[in-house]
């Protein structure tokens, strides 16, 4: 099973996500390979700040979803099932569209990208043949053997949402949503990049209580050194609340920090001081990013380890820093 809602599938029907149908008694991926978008994107609008700094990753994704969040912003790919008319791009065909474009990797996004499990799979693999670097945004709930079976294959890079937390009763009601952490914990242990993505949205997941539940469990559970992104929310589709005030952002922020998480960033508020990385012991400037970009880099880099210039405590970063190139 791919996911973690275990779609039990009637004759002819299909599962949550729509792209898994039920035909006498078998199972079939129609969506495999039906592709929604396909674009050249920088890796840090992912967001992913310590995977592959200032890299661009060919992005690309299908239709459909596991969950169908009402502040969607891609709700015009996530809320559409194939229709199995749509052209199949190959994965080979993938890969050298990525490498004409002068990628780094691939990137699995815009929808989530376990709907269309097993073309990652083979993309992935494609894409180890050439050298380039293969990751998903995702919202993590996916079974556990999924997450290892991607990782085998070369998947090392996850953005992973965090939509909630217990007790949430406008959106996403019957997800567990610890699994995510759950998933992103095995993903930790078994030697990939994750950072964790939190889009605040006004009144349904931005109280006291469910921001403290999300941190302490990525303290907990992951540990101090993986990054968080706390990013602000703006209407979409059927949700109208107001765009996440910038005072609830900042409250989270400096939550995260007295818990002790090492790496965080706030998102969506056209801001590089607070996408900017600085030494946890020495405060000193790093990383600048401005609009998706890296525009300062200065770390000491041996290995595949990266250190601050001034006090040498190391940094995690995963992949190389690309100091420059036309996008």
């Amino acid at each position: 099973m791919v996911c973690e809602r275990f779609c039990s599938v009637p004759p002819s029907g299909r599962g949550v996500c729509g792209n898994y149908v039920n035909i006498e008694g078998r199972l079939y991926h129609s969506g495999y390979g039906r592709l929604s978008a396909v674009e050249s994107r920088p890796i840090e609008i992912k967001p992913l700040f310590h995977y592959w700094p200032n890299s661009t990753a060919l992005t690309y994704s299908n239709y459909g979803c596991n969950f169908y969040c009402p502040w969607c912003q891609n709700h015009y790919l996530s809320f559409t099932r194939p229709s199995g008319s749509e052209p199949v791009v190959e994965p080979f065909e993938l890969v050298e569209l990525a490498l004409k474009y002068g990628d780094e990797g691939l990137s699995a996004s815009f929808n989530e990208p376990t709907t269309n499990f097993d073309y990652i799979i083979d993309a992935t693999l494609e894409a180890r043949k050439r050298n380039l670097y293969s990751m998903i945004v995702t919202n993590m709930y996916m079974s556990e053997r999924v997450l290892k079976t991607l990782i085998e294959a070369g998947v090392d890079g996850f953005s992973a949402d965090i939509k909630g937390c217990p007790g949430l009763k406008r959106a996403l009601v019957g997800i567990d949503h610890y699994k995510v952490f759950r998933n992103a914990k095995l993903a930790l242990d078994l030697g990939a990049h994750v950072e964790m993505v939190y889009l605040v949205v006004t009144n349904t997941n931005d109280s006291k209580e469910c921001y403290e539940w999300i941190l302490r469990n990525h303290v907990d559970t992951l540990g101090s050194e993986v990054p968080l992104h706390i990013n602000r929310y703006y209407p979409a589709h059927r949700w109208s609340e107001p765009p996440t005030p910038i005072e609830k952002l900042l409250e989270i922020r400096d939550k995260a920090r007295e818990l002790g998480i090492q790496y965080v960033y706030i998102g969506n508020i056209g801001s590089s001081i607070y996408e900017s990385t600085y030494c946890p012991n020495c405060n000193k400037l790093l990383i600048a990013r401005s609009h998706y970009r890296v525009t300062y880099f200065k770390l000491d880099h041996s290995g595949d380890k990266y250190k601050c210039p001034r006090c040498s405590r190391e940094i995690p970063i995963r992949g190389r820093y690309i100091e420059w190139k036309k996008y």
